[in-house]
């Protein structure tokens, strides 16, 4: 017959900080195994969001990248043949109705909007989350910043808000005012 291990409060902690220490192994292994292709598929994503959001270009705008530390930006500078044909900013906003969103923001060398590209939202599915339709974000197509209010008609400016998404409207020109300010710091000297 077995023998019954008494139960007091030494057993119980050696035992659960034993399944504690195994459990944050296995967590540990499962980052570790995980941690380079999720790397991957964001750097494909960023590098996919930069094709979509600038016109053509010859050189690696990922090798000269400028990393704007303070404002958590990233610029992508595009050449054709040592000319500059545009530049990707990596921008921001944390005005939005689920908390922060990135978006890939193509501009031409006079500042004109090329395109834009969602990387990352948790906005409300079938709500905000349509930012990611083309009938909103095209709006900015072709518009300048300095040229153009960049912000929803309800406040005066050019941009039809997405309906019941008036915050993460907003927060999408909140995120494009932050990267042309940073473009017109780095290129329009």
């Amino acid at each position: 017959m077995a023998k019954k291990i008494k139960s007091n409060l030494l057993t119980m902690s050696v035992s659960l900080f034993v399944f504690c220490a195994v459990m944050s192994a296995a967590l540990g292994y499962v980052y570790l195994v995980t941690k380079k292709p999720i790397e991957d598929a964001k750097l494909k994503k960023e590098i996919d969001a930069i094709g979509q959001v600038l016109p053509a270009f010859t050189n690696d705008p990922i090798s000269e990248k400028i990393i704007i530390e303070d404002q958590k930006l990233e610029i992508y500078p595009a050449k054709n043949n040592d000319s500059l044909v545009g530049v990707a900013v990596k921008t921001y906003t944390d005005k939005a109705f689920s908390g922060e969103f990135s978006i890939m923001v193509g501009f031409l060398p006079d500042g004109t909007i090329y395109n834009t590209a969602v990387l990352d939202q948790k906005e409300t599915p079938g709500l905000g989350a349509n930012m990611t339709n083309e009938s909103f974000k095209g709006q900015f197509k072709n518009l300048h910043p300095e040229k153009n209010k960049i912000s929803v008609k309800k406040e005066g400016g050019e941009i039809d808000a997405i309906t019941a998404s008036t915050i993460t409207s907003r927060a999408y020109c909140d995120a494009i005012l932050r990267a042309f300010n940073e473009f017109k710091k780095q290129y329009k000297k």
